[in-house]
């Protein structure tokens, strides 16, 4: 059975880059709306959001040198990050996830956003984040808001 009936839905596809407004001709070229970013001051990372036809794209860059985004994209390269799977139970979603031999790290409860992740040396190699959030906590900056660090995530 899996984690079917805990998982509602595949949410976002994450993408690390050096520079958010460098990646965005290649968004609108996509068809990308804004939808929603912030930047993420515990991690050290900006993020923004953006609907396309077919589902959401987020866009992910470091705030400085001891982010963890910093030390990604030095080893890796720009691309692909994360998969973001929407989960009714966070918990009941990392039980499973460990019962089946899937190494979960980076657990973190909030009141707004949990969260937690499928390290990749346990599914072929692609990071896959767990999730469970109140709908639309960032929404109500614009773009340029967000890019001038204007936004906060406090998760």
């Amino acid at each position: 059975m899996g984690l079917s009936g805990i998982v509602k839905r595949l949410d976002h596809v994450a993408w690390a880059v050096r520079d958010i407004p460098t990646a965005l001709p290649l968004v609108e070229l996509l068809g990308g709306r804004f939808y929603q970013g912030a930047d993420h001051p515990r991690n050290m990372f900006r993020w923004v959001q953006f609907r396309l036809p077919q589902g959401v794209l987020e866009l992910m860059s470091p705030l400085g040198e001891e982010s963890f985004l910093h030390r990604f994209l030095e080893r890796r390269g720009e691309g692909l990050h994360h998969l973001t799977f929407e989960v009714d139970n966070l918990s009941d979603a990392v039980k499973q996830a460990e019962q089946r031999g899937f190494q979960v790290t980076g657990l973190h409860l909030g009141s707004h956003w949990s969260e937690a992740f499928l390290h990749p040396r346990s599914t072929n190699g692609v990071l896959i984040q767990l999730a469970q959030w109140e709908e639309d906590v960032w929404v109500g900056y614009t773009l340029e808001e967000v890019l001038a660090g204007l936004s906060i995530d406090s998760s």
